[in-house]
Formats: C-alpha cells, structure tokens, sequence
C-alpha cells in the first residue's frame, strides 16, 4: 500500500501516544546536508515534552560519537545498526564482533572483489572511522549495478544496502530495524509500538517502514523518488523533503501531545 500524506493522521490522532522518534539523518533531518537552527529549536523542543530521539543512520561511529555529544536527542545509533552512542557513555556493539580488526579485514577483502568487476568504485573518506561496515561512494551508480553488488556480496556471506550518500558492505544481520528493536528492548521496554514512530528518506531505511516492526512509519518527501524500489512503503509521508519533513512531523505530534487539561 501506498503511504497517506501525513496531512490524514492529523483527525486521527496517530501519533497522540508518541514518546520515541526513530530518525535517519542524512536526507532526514539535514537540509542541503547541513542541521539547522530550526531543528536544532525542534529538538529541544521535543526533548521538554518528554519525547526521546533516537537516530538511526549509516555515518561512522567515530563520526557519530562525537556528535552525540553536543545534540540534545536521546542518543544515536551508528553504521546501519552496528553501535550504539549516548553522551558520556562507552560505545555498544549491537551485532555481536568478538574481533574488530579481522572483521574490518574481511570487509576490505569483499571490497576489493566488487572493485575487480566495478573499477571505478572508490572507499569513502570515513572508513577509518568505521568499526562494523565498509562503505563505499554512491557517485553515478545504477540500480543495476547496485542490484549486481547486492547479489555478488549476498554469495560471498555479507550484506549490502545504500542510502543518497554511501554503498555499505555489512553484516546480513545488521539493519536498522534489528539494532532499533534491540535498543527498545534494553532502555524503551516500557513502551508500546503506538508510542513510537519511525522515519527515513533511502532504501537503508526500509527496515524501519516494516509495519510488523514498526506500525507507524514516516517518510521524508524526497522518498518518493526510492518508492518503486521498496517492499515495505512507510505509513505516511510528509509534504515537506529533508529535515522540513521531519520538522513537519515534529510539529504534528507536538500539536497531538494531550494537555494537562485534557488528561482531568
């Protein structure tokens, strides 16, 4: 089924309930991949109505320890579901890795058998920083192509997806939704399903549109263009692209928050 403009969950009141925010980042909560001013106002002010945001991307856990530090979101989950970062916290390993260093050896190796048949492909500058995936530049890849390395990584034991920015070799248990699942069940086991709602803008986010995971999902506008390309569509999808779309379902569930009047 299609996904509702995001408008149609206003007289429903879908997202009343809502206590934790799941979010990519780049394409989701960046605007021309830079934050704003506007999300960084939106996330303090989800943060005093008691809303916790968790995001969930593809970026570096070096990248992404860093910049847990200085949001005011709940924490953030690195490397497609590989670690976990919160302020002043030691790092988690989600997908078990007994030996890192091995690990990051054999992404190299299945790199450099991609490479022997697509010559072009080059390593993205953040792979130093990388503990649990390799991840390669999109550049001007077709979906041919992209379809190709899934196959090729498939048969060698590795799994493989892609966002706007990076090809990613990895672990075939290593997703979004399964490192998402696992956070909720360690620090949000109080929750229901209705109190959370998931949302992305790329094909590395389609886990976390699964409905028999995660019922309520969103996409950011600028989905459209992966939509014919996914199994699992999300539930709603706003009028706004990039991080105006997540400021857009920011605002609606603020505006759905009940009032202390309302709870007498």
């Amino acid at each position: 089924m299609p996904p509702q403009p995001l408008s149609h969950a206003i007289s429903a009141s879908s997202f009343r309930d809502i206590r934790l925010i799941a979010t990519d980042m780049d394409g989701t909560l960046t605007i021309t991949e830079k934050f704003t001013a506007q999300l960084l106002q939106t996330f303090n002010d989800l943060s005093d109505a008691g809303i916790a945001v968790l995001i969930v991307t593809g970026r570096s856990a070096g990248w992404v320890s860093g910049l847990v530090q200085y949001l005011p979101i709940w924490g953030a989950i690195a490397e497609n579901g590989g670690t976990l970062h919160r302020a002043f916290t030691a790092q988690t390993f989600l997908p078990e890795i007994p030996d890192i260093e091995p690990h990051r050896q054999q992404l190299a190796r299945m790199f450099q058998k991609l490479r022997m048949q697509f010559p072009s492909l080059h390593p993205s500058f953040d792979n130093s920083f990388r503990l649990t995936d390799w991840t390669f530049d999109i550049a001007d890849l077709s979906l041919t192509e992209l379809c190709q390395m899934q196959t090729l990584c498939a048969a060698a034991g590795w799994g493989f997806t892609y966002s706007t920015v990076q090809c990613h070799i990895k672990l075939p248990w290593q997703e979004k939704a399964i490192a998402l699942q696992a956070v909720v069940e360690s620090y949000f086991n109080d929750l229901s399903p209705k109190q959370i709602v998931t949302i992305g803008d790329s094909p590395n986010d389609e886990s976390l549109f699964d409905h028999t995971r995660f019922p309520l999902s969103v996409g950011v506008a600028n989905l459209h263009r992966y939509c014919d390309r996914l199994t699992h569509q999300p539930t709603y999808i706003t009028e706004a692209s990039e991080g105006l779309g997540f400021i857009e379902l920011a605002q609606l569930i603020l505006n759905q928050r009940p009032t202390p009047d309302s709870q007498l």
